[in-house]
Formats: structure tokens, C-alpha cells, sequence
């Protein structure tokens, strides 16, 4: 009976799930919740070759886009708990959304392990270039001057775009109307054409636009000036506590073995944290974070306490 024993312990070593120190042993999942091109997208690309360059693995990049994120994400929760299927996610689908909507298909505190924040990226509050504004003060000034005349763009109800306008508009005490794009191309067109007054979009969507002359930057959303636009003071320096950071996270079905997060967290913060990532990161005005789980559970909390009063007092609602 020992030898007979000893076979089927092996086997079933053989048949369970990865070690840590065997991860990865074949091909990696990425699940985006958004489309090609789309941040998350361009972050993952740029990881999974990154990894597959170093592990000798396949990494491959799945774009799941609809119902703000949260069909890419819930396919992620829905996943093996193995190492084989991790996700990139935002804001919306881990944190905001459970204050937006009155089911959602997963529980992002009980069915998703959090790895690490990827990046961080400023979002600015931008205007017309001939809104005759190169100020936030002025902006607050001709807004509170006509309650109810002025427009904002955003790239969809309930996004971060609309709800950093939207805290704005409460802490300057103004009415602003607000009006929803597909899209930050769509919603920055309405800005440069004057459809629309002013918005709060992520960096990179902006950056051109007002080096060629279109729009004005006013403003950074984040807690202190980025380095990467190092002359645009922050929403706080301006004399509005207001504070949107865009950032993008790495998740994992819950119930993924510990040692097996543990090294993807490793690798992945290795990967993000070298020169030649940063410095791609930097074309798209991101920065690198790479914190852990904890750091990640931090920001999701601070995220929720920010917005659930703004969505509360602005009166918003999904479904």
C-alpha cells in the first residue's frame, strides 16, 4: 500500500493548484474593463509585456468593457482564484459604484483581492481658451455671477469627471449643468467648440489641447502638484478642497493563494517601478505607485468617503 501511497500523493501535488515559486507555469490573463486604448488598456499592455519579457510566459491583455467597468471586473471576481486571470481596475468599479448603483453583479469587498494601486494620473480642470479665465478664482467668480448658465462636460453620469466637477460646484457654492459624453475626446471637443465651459479630464486628454492653444489648464485634481505638469497649481493651492485622484489598480479573484499574490505583487511593482516604465508612463502624463494590498484598501476607503457625501448632496443617481 505505501508505494501505491506515495503515487497518489504525488499525483495529487502534481494536479493542485500552483506554488508561488511555479507561477507562472503557463499563459496569464489580464481582464481590462474598458476598450483598446483606453488607460487601463495601454497599462496592461504595457505590464503584461513587460512580465512576459522576464517570466517567459504569455500574458495576455482581455478587454471586457460595459456597465461602467464592472463586466470586466466581475469577470475577474468570477475567475479561478489561481494566478491565471488578474485584472486592471479604477475607481468606479471597486469603490464609487457601490454608492451608484443598487445591485451590482459582484461584491468588490468580498469577491476581488486587491494587489496594488498600478499608477496615478492628474485630471484638470480645463476651460475654453476664450472663456476670458486663467484662474480658478475667476472661473468660481463668472460661475457664481449666473447660477444655472453654465455647462460642464464629463464622460459619463457617475464618473470621476462628473463628480470632481460636481464637488467643485458644492464647495464654491454655484449651480452648474451637467452634461454627459461617451467619451474624453467627445467631451473635450465640447470644451475646445464652447458646447460646454469647462471639465475636469484626465491629463493626457487635455495636454495637447492646451499646447496648441485650444483650452486652458487651471487646475490638478491630486493632493499636490504632479511632476509631470509642474507649472499647474492644484485645486487645494486654488482655494477649492477638492481632491480627484485617477488611479488604476491590479485585482484578482478573491481566494487566490496568498504566496501566489504576494509574488505578482512583486513582479508587477518591479516591472512598473523600472526607468523604461516610468519613462512610458510619463509620455502618458501617469505616474507609478506599486503599494500594497493595504495601501490599496486605504485608497478605495478614502475614495469612498470623498464621494459619498458629493453624491449625496448632488443628488446623484444611476439605477
Amino acid at each position: 500500500m505505501k508505494p501505491l501511497l506515495i503515487v497518489l500523493a504525488a499525483l495529487c501535488a502534481f494536479s493542485g493548484p500552483a506554488t508561488a515559486q511555479d507561477w507562472p507555469a503557463r499563459s496569464v490573463k489580464i481582464v481590462v474593463p474598458f476598450g483598446a486604448g483606453a488607460t487601463p488598456d495601454i497599462i496592461a499592455r504595457l505590464i503584461a509585456e513587460r512580465l512576459q519579457q522576464k517570466l517567459g510566459q504569455n500574458f495576455i491583455v482581455e478587454n471586457k468593457p460595459g456597465a461602467s467597468g464592472m463586466t470586466g471586473t466581475d469577470a475577474v471576481a468570477k475567475a479561478e482564484p489561481d494566478g491565471y486571470t488578474i485584472g486592471i481596475s479604477i475607481g468606479g468599479p471597486l469603490a464609487i459604484n457601490t454608492l451608484l448603483f443598487a445591485k451590482m453583479p459582484y461584491d468588490p469587498a468580498k469577491e476581488i483581492a486587491l494587489i496594488t494601486v498600478l499608477t496615478s494620473q492628474p485630471s484638470v480642470l480645463t476651460v475654453p481658451a476664450n472663456l476670458g479665465v486663467n484662474s480658478v478664482a475667476e472661473l468660481v467668480a463668472l460661475i457664481k455671477k449666473d447660477p444655472g448658465k453654465y455647462n460642464f462636460g464629463s464622460i459619463g453620469n457617475g464618473s470621476l469627471s462628473h463628480l470632481a466637477m460636481e464637488a467643485i460646484a458644492i464647495k464654491s457654492g454655484a449651480k452648474l449643468v451637467h452634461i454627459p459624453y461617451g467619451s474624453s475626446p467627445q467631451a473635450m471637443t465640447a470644451v475646445i467648440r464652447g458646447d460646454v465651459q469647462m471639465a475636469v479630464m484626465p491629463a493626457i486628454s487635455v495636454v495637447p489641447h492646451a499646447q496648441s492653444g485650444a483650452v486652458k489648464m487651471l487646475a490638478v485634481t491630486t493632493s499636490k502638484r504632479s511632476a509631470l505638469l509642474a507649472d499647474v497649481p492644484t485645486l487645494k493651492e486654488s482655494g477649492i478642497d477638492v481632491e480627484a485622484d485617477a488611479w488604476n489598480g491590479l485585482i484578482a479573484p478573491a481566494g487566490t493563494p496568498q504566496p501566489i499574490l504576494d509574488k505578482i505583487q512583486r513582479e508587477v511593482v518591479e516591472a512598473i517601478q523600472s526607468p523604461e516604465m516610468k519613462a512610458k508612463f510619463a509620455a502618458q502624463i501617469m505616474e507609478p505607485v506599486g503599494n500594497t494590498p493595504a495601501q490599496f484598501k486605504a485608497q478605495i476607503d478614502g475614495d469612498l468617503a470623498r464621494w459619498t457625501p458629493v453624491i449625496k448632496d448632488a443628488g446623484i443617481k444611476v439605477n
